[in-house]
């Protein structure tokens, strides 16, 4: 099943700027045949396709110039249903014809780059998930923030039934530097300081969107560790009083609401 999405959307990647509409997606994969899905999908006429081919398809981007999740964000921002974790193609082949949701199989994702295990925690990867549970949920997403470039502005704005929520979004640090360039470094900050000072940051901004539009829903979405649980309650009255909300997001990419 679609969800309600925007008909068309404006992005920039890699210095170009583009439109996609959902007329364009739908009209450029109506006759193309699905790759193997080995973890990112979307559905699209019906069809489950790797969210890496339906984008290249869509947009004629060549997939050396994207990862999925790039795909995934703008997909699920057009109100298409995507999901994670699909069954390999010998399955997908006997489920041929039934619009039925791809099963959690863990499976390596062969479509972007490698990084370090245990990275499904990054800035990116969170707001991807986040972006495709709202999107299953019904919300409108309208607006979602380029975490590579570190694109200033509320991470996601989505809206459904006549409310309004605005989300900061964090990661968690990781051990190691996610540039190549310094793979073999240590970083000198400790990841549970890390995650103490990326913790304030989002609730200030949280307090910022409290006072900007008073009117939406203030949300900070985190991934589930221990040190970001231990964090919020220590500030869970304060951030009760203010109207801010927490939602975690699990390895397996399900949000969970506080």
């Amino acid at each position: 099943m679609e969800t309600q999405g925007r008909a068309s959307i404006r992005f920039t990647l890699n210095g170009h700027h583009y439109e996609l509409a959902r007329q364009d997606v739908e009209s450029h994969l109506a006759d193309v045949a699905p790759d193997a899905i080995r973890k990112h999908a979307v559905m699209v006429n019906g069809t489950w396709f790797p969210v890496i081919q339906a984008f290249e398809a869509a947009t004629g981007i060549p997939r050396s110039e994207f990862m999925s999740n790039t795909a995934r964000r703008h997909l699920a921002t057009l109100g298409y249903e995507v999901a994670g974790n699909v069954e390999p193609r010998t399955e997908l082949r006997a489920a041929r014809g039934a619009a039925t949701s791809p099963a959690a199989a863990p499976t390596q994702d062969l479509e972007e780059p490698a990084v370090p295990s245990g990275e499904w925690h990054t800035e990116a990867n969170v707001q991807a998930s986040l972006v495709t549970a709202l999107a299953a949920e019904g919300w409108r997403i309208l607006s979602v923030a380029n975490t590579a470039t570190k694109e200033h502005g509320i991470d996601v704005i989505a809206a459904l039934d006549g409310q309004t929520v605005g989300v900061e979004v964090k990661g968690f640090p990781s051990r190691s530097y996610a540039d190549p360039a310094r793979a073999g470094e240590v970083k000198r900050t400790s990841p549970s300081t890390q995650a103490g000072h990326w913790y304030s940051q989002a609730v200030l901004a949280a307090m910022r969107l409290r006072s900007k539009e008073p009117a939406w829903r203030s949300v900070i979405a985190l991934p589930d560790f221990s040190r970001y649980r231990d964090l919020y309650v220590e500030t869970s009255g304060s951030l009760a009083a203010a109207q801010i909300e927490v939602w975690w997001v699990d390895q397996a990419g399900a949000m969970h609401r506080q």
